[in-house]
């Protein structure tokens, strides 16, 4: 359990960061116009230390990926968000006690909201389409549930907060399908969610307990007051549902998943997507030979046009699939994870180079530039030119 003093411990070394300048520009960059680069908001580490930015590159084979903007952050990162006014949100990875809020292109001082140990962040934060309030999941420490707290965006303070029914809440979205379209009766805006459903405690962290009793969910709640519409389970208990994207038309809900099977061949073995069809969960499966070498372990998720992508770091690849569940390939990409869509195309992060187009046959190969050696990225990194906001409902 965290105590006064290592809070104030936390709370000492962001003063000092802050002091030290960790909000950094790299020396000549300018925020480009929309189409001629690429901006990235992204997590990584290097050297043990742990980053949020802004990472940039031109369209185009051979382009650098070059680190734009920088802040140092305490411990590893995980979900971020750009709100309209360009400022970048980013939370802890789970169980975490910090989230920001940072203005890249300001001399302004990152904005910290810190639990208080009664809480945990559970790695995401999702943003309403005016940028006014801010959605968290997270845990309560004393009895393991998971929890949306809703926030006002500019002093982070709690407005509201309703329970996911379920633990180990994870990535949530606005709901593209709405309650009204399955019968509910209500126009509101709604939330899918996904309840990993991985047993954990304060006291040991992310350390996995009592695995025979998982309970993994994706639920839809009411924006406006939390009430639960709907939830649903796999068959497969054993299958964490983790991260979430629409497909292009809105009709189909892609759901990366992580296994969790005591039994290694069964892990192994295990699917790392499920669909959502807005009444019915189900997984699809990658071909044997290629399962064995994924190890049950979906990180990023996105979808284009082309299809729904995976990153499996563990593979070294992006599993791809047709928007219909066919498997498509494992596209190579060493320590691939993070996941992106502009216009429509795919961004994949891996270690030393990321993709552009990386659905595609030949995909455009961006090399990591000098400040980006050593860097492991992490799971997620968003576009950072206000792209998808103006989708997202008010609530």
């Amino acid at each position: 359990m965290q105590t006064a003093t290592d809070l104030l411990h936390r709370r000492h070394a962001l003063a000092l960061l802050g002091g030290l300048g960790a909000c950094v520009i790299a020396p000549g960059a300018v925020f480009a116009k929309p189409g001629d680069r690429v901006h990235l908001a992204a997590a990584w580490e290097r050297q043990g230390r742990f980053y949020i930015g802004l990472l940039s590159t031109s369209e185009g084979a051979g382009q650098a990926l070059q680190v734009h903007a920088s802040l140092d952050v305490p411990t590893r990162a995980h979900g971020l968000c750009v709100l309209p006014d360009g400022s970048v949100l980013a939370t802890a990875r789970r169980p975490g006690d910090w989230l920001v809020r940072w203005q890249p292109d300001k001399d302004s001082e990152p904005q910290w909201l810190w639990q208080d140990g009664e809480r945990s962040f559970n790695g995401h934060v999702l943003a309403s389409a005016d940028g006014q309030r801010l959605y968290t999941t997270e845990t309560d420490a004393e009895t393991g549930a998971s929890l949306i707290v809703a926030r006002d965006a500019h002093t982070l303070a709690k407005t509201a907060e309703w329970p996911t029914h379920g633990i180990d809440a994870h990535e949530l979205l606005w709901d593209t399908q709405g309650g009204k379209s399955k019968g509910q009766g209500s126009a509101a805006p709604t939330l899918i969610v996904a309840n990993g459903g991985v047993p954990t405690a304060p006291e040991t962290g992310r350390v996995k307990r009592d695995l025979g009793t998982m309970d993994s969910s994706l639920v839809r709640l009411d924006a406006r007051t939390g009430r639960l519409l709907g939830q649903w389970r796999l068959q497969d208990p054993r299958l964490s549902l983790r991260h979430l994207a629409w497909s292009p038309d809105g009709t189909t809900l892609g759901i990366a998943l992580q296994a969790e099977h005591d039994d290694a061949a069964a892990k192994d073995a295990a699917p790392v997507l499920a669909l959502f069809d807005g009444t019915a969960l189900r997984v699809v499966a990658a071909p044997q030979a290629i399962a064995q070498g994924i190890h049950g372990y979906g990180g990023s998720m996105a979808a284009t046009p082309a299809g729904w992508a995976v990153s499996c770091p563990r593979a070294h690849g992006i599993a791809t699939f047709s928007l219909q569940g066919e498997w498509q390939g494992l596209v190579p990409l060493p320590e691939a994870c993070p996941l992106a869509v502009q216009g429509g195309v795919l961004w994949a992060g891996g270690l030393g180079a990321s993709l552009q187009s990386a659905q595609v046959a030949a995909p455009l190969r961006h090399p990591h530039g000098r400040g980006l050696q050593d860097v492991r990225l992490d799971n997620h990194w968003v576009l950072a030119q206000k792209i998808g906001m103006k989708s997202a409902p008010s609530a």
